[in-house]
């Protein structure tokens, strides 16, 4: 950043002057070219920085602190907005009014003392405007006034922290289900709508899944049959530094239009690096976590302070997002639905809520998981036991597959089977004529299910090795169906509605006094009956 010199020159020498008469210093000089080298001089005096510093009003030093937490910098309108207006005035008006004698915000005690300066700056983002201390001041400024930089919010209390949901691992279980439902083709993965939505772009940034949506076959072999904490840490740095999936898009109060472009990545690592402070084991407040952002560094996501260019709908209300004002709609809502969402999914955050059995995205405060150190660094974490659970399989074709069974065969039974609901303890499927004709139409031959469940799943019955190695040679050989069924009094009704215009009604003959009638044709058969002068009654099923 520029020193002290460089950001005087653009003042006139009556600013000069004031900045002087600020410091209690002399200022001889007749000039700017001379008055520059001199003022600099006298200023950079580590003791008088000190005691110009100490001699702050409470609010112009808090802001000074926020520049400092913020990396020395900010940009000009979350400066302005914090701290107040620095009112612009040609040197007339100012020598009038003396703003620096009579100051309408700590933005113009800082500025009439030259200890923040105004600049542009090239970011990734473009040329931006900033409010900074400059360079050579920097080491002058002392740390008592600071102190250490205290992370953002307060610890949770009892009732914030009182129902604890622990950093787990099901993401991985979540991941195999919905790569299985993806190669079906399943519009229905039975996951939750927030995690499917999360899972589809995280694993399509990872290359894990293509863009139109089906597993790249090498890539979710490799995920699959990787360890659990590998495949953890895998999905978890993928998330950390992926510049195409973009959290505020999936933010479940938001609703996205528009072609406008944020940074992602920014976003994640300004959360990550704030979350780095915090005390080890200590459960924080969600909340006060956000108020503290929004007080201190508001723009984290915002290019030049920009409340206005995106285009985002409360999802429910439909109210368009704009302005500051909404910045707790928007940019806290992005900042709850991290750590609640993606981090506490992911394995790097522990949340605790206010109500039994509430869902982690309503959490109420939060901590660092003992896997945090490892994920961030791309290790994985220790204790996770091997995938090493033999697969259930019972006699009339129901497969149960545990939770902690490899998730690669489970992958390979999902797609042989019919879904059914899962328990707590395993996922559950069924064979099927229907399943193993899709499966089938995949490529999928029965010689490798029959390998898969002779390796995992002991014992086999015998009935199913016979009746899958049978409808492999004969396919379906038996159908149970759906039918109504049409008994009659004597032999003789029957022939006359066989010769009736009903008979096209009808089915497969059971015997002289009884035959299949198609469903749904029931009321038609007997309005034949009747105009051949017989009564029929249509019984419910019970």
């Amino acid at each position: 950043m520029p020193d002290l010199a460089h950001s005087l020159q653009h003042h006139d020498l009556g600013h000069l002057r004031i900045i002087a008469e600020r410091w209690g210093v002399e200022l001889a000089a007749p000039d700017i070219d001379s008055a520059i080298p001199e003022i600099t001089a006298k200023l950079l005096n580590r003791e008088l920085v000190g005691e110009m510093i100490a001699a702050l009003p409470d609010e112009a030093c808090e802001v000074l602190r926020h520049i400092v937490t913020a990396g020395w910098r900010l940009p000009w309108v979350q400066f302005t907005r914090q701290s107040g207006e620095v009112r612009e005035m040609g040197s007339g008006r100012r020598d009038r009014l003396r703003p620096d004698q009579n100051p309408i915000s700590a933005a113009e005690i800082l500025w009439y003392r030259a200890l923040v300066a105004r600049a542009f700056f090239e970011t990734a983002r473009g040329g931006e405007e900033f409010a900074y201390i400059p360079d050579d001041l920097l080491p002058l400024i002392p740390a008592v006034p600071f102190g250490s930089i205290s992370p953002p919010g307060r610890a949770a209390t009892p009732a914030e922290r009182a129902y604890p949901i622990q950093a787990s691992n099901p993401i991985l279980d979540q991941v195999c289900t919905l790569l299985a439902a993806q190669r079906l083709g399943r519009t229905d993965s039975g996951l939750p709508a927030e995690i499917e939505t999360f899972l589809k772009s995280l694993l399509t940034s990872a290359d894990i899944l293509t863009p139109n949506g089906q597993p790249d076959l090498e890539r979710a072999r490799m995920h699959l049959e990787a360890d659990r904490g590998d495949a953890l840490a895998q999905l978890a740095q993928s998330w950390l530094h992926s510049l195409a999936h973009n959290d505020l898009r999936l933010v479940p109060q938001l609703r996205v239009e528009g072609d406008w472009h944020n940074d992602p990545l920014a976003a994640r690592n300004f959360i990550i690096q704030r979350l780095q402070n915090l005390p080890q084991q200590t459960w924080w407040s969600l909340s006060a976590f956000i108020a503290d952002i929004k007080q201190q560094t508001p723009d984290f996501q915002r290019p030049a302070g920009d409340y206005d260019s995106w285009y985002l709908r409360d999802a429910q209300s439909g109210e368009f997002l704009r302005g500051f004002e909404h910045w707790d709609d928007v940019d806290g809502a992005l900042l709850g639905y991290l750590i609640t969402g993606p981090m506490h999914w992911l394995g790097l955050m522990e949340i605790a809520t206010l109500q039994e059995d509430a869902e982690a995205l309503s959490g109420s405060a939060f901590r660092l998981s003992g896997w945090w150190p490892a994920l961030l660094a791309g290790t994985a974490p220790e204790g996770f036991p091997p995938e090493t659970d033999s697969i259930h399989l019972r006699s009339n074709g129901r497969v149960g597959v545990p939770h902690n069974a490899p998730r690669a065969i489970r992958y390979q039974i999902a797609r042989f089977c019919r879904w059914e609901e899962p328990t707590s303890h395993e996922f559950r499927y069924q064979l099927t004529p229907a399943s193993l004709e899709q499966a089938q139409s995949q490529g999928l031959q029965i010689n490798h299910l029959l390998t898969i469940l002779q390796k995992h799943a002991q014992p086999v019955p015998p009935n199913i090795i016979r009746a899958l190695k049978r409808w492999e040679t004969h396919g379906n050989e038996i159908r149970v169906e759906a039918a109504v069924l049409l008994r009659v009094g004597t032999p003789e009704i029957l022939g006359k509605l066989r010769q009736s215009r009903a008979a096209r009604f009808l089915g497969d003959p059971l015997g002289p006094t009884a035959i299949i009638v198609k469903l749904g044709a029931e009321e038609k058969v007997l309005g034949a009956l009747l105009e051949m002068g017989y009564f029929g009654e249509l019984e419910e099923i019970r």
